[in-house]
């Protein structure tokens, strides 16, 4: 019996499929890019060029000056410290504890054990707005207001981080513990040289969620640093760019420059483990 043949899609069809998909990302990629275009080419522009109407895209007279600003005259590299010292510790905290937490709810047994992952649970979905006033008061009466550890202190754990750590020790085999712990090898000695080992692209995606949102924070070191000697980067960016009058938008976006730069050269050197970790953590 002859089997009756079977239209072929046209090729024309598929070439315009793939060709329609390739406009929408490119759509999409020049969407994103042109933020931060506006932004670099802008830093290099004068308050005048940059006022302009029409508004124009390339720069007619590059100038330094806005740059130049930031690091002679308002100090970046103060400020800039100040933020990587306060970044860096929150990170480290996070890497430590949340990880510790995340094993121990993970792969140990004790009492009380669904009631903390519950809490845990429950902190994901409260707002940080809501613990902001209990928190400023409870740094105030202890004393620590304007120092690092206003600033490092609140943050040294998050729920995201314990949540991401739990997910992915979860699939660390029983078995793989047992034997560490059959050769003689305590919970620490097991967490250090088997757990931590294993963890790698978790500990880097939780690395580069707490360091963003460490060098992004805006609120909290704007009402916890009292002083310039505690500003970070985003408050010195609100606070210098702006005059009595008017906002120069030249030392705004020369600022913003300055303050991406370092999580975008960040993400691009982690972005393998950022997306492996992610990945991993979601099929848990």
């Amino acid at each position: 019996m002859p089997i009756a043949p079977t239209r072929a899609t046209p090729r024309r069809h598929r070439v315009t499929g793939r060709q329609l998909t390739l406009v929408v990302l490119v759509i999409g990629l020049v969407a994103w890019i042109a933020p931060f275009a506006w932004m670099l080419l802008g830093s290099v522009k004068t308050q005048g060029e940059i006022l302009r109407r029409p508004p124009t895209w390339w720069p007619k007279a590059p100038t330094v000056a806005n740059f130049h600003s930031w690091f002679v005259d308002i100090g970046f590299g103060h400020f800039f410290s100040t933020s990587l010292i306060v970044a860096v510790a929150t990170v480290l905290g996070n890497l430590v504890f949340c990880s510790m937490v995340g094993y121990a709810l993970a792969k140990m047994q004790f009492p009380g054990k669904r009631i903390l992952f519950g809490a845990v649970m429950t902190t994901l979905m409260v707002p940080g707005v809501v613990t902001f006033v209990p928190l400023f008061v409870m740094v105030a009466k202890m004393g620590l207001l304007n120092s690092y550890a206003a600033l490092i202190l609140p943050f040294l754990t998050t729920p995201v981080g314990v949540f991401l750590m739990r997910q992915f020790m979860i699939g660390i085999p029983d078995a793989l513990l047992e034997a560490a712990r059959i050769d003689g090898a305590g919970e620490v000695r097991t967490f250090v040289q088997v757990v931590l080992p294993l963890s790698g692209p978790p500990l880097a995606t939780l690395g580069i969620l707490t360091f963003l949102g460490s060098w992004n924070n805006f609120l909290w070191p704007l009402v916890a640093a009292q002083s310039e000697t505690m500003y970070t980067l985003p408050v010195a960016l609100s606070l210098y760019s702006t005059g009595q009058n008017q906002t120069h938008y030249g030392l705004l976006l020369a600022g913003s420059v300055l303050v991406v730069t370092p999580i975008l050269l960040l993400f691009v050197l982690l972005q393998r483990y950022f997306i492996q970790g992610v990945a991993t953590a979601g099929l848990k």
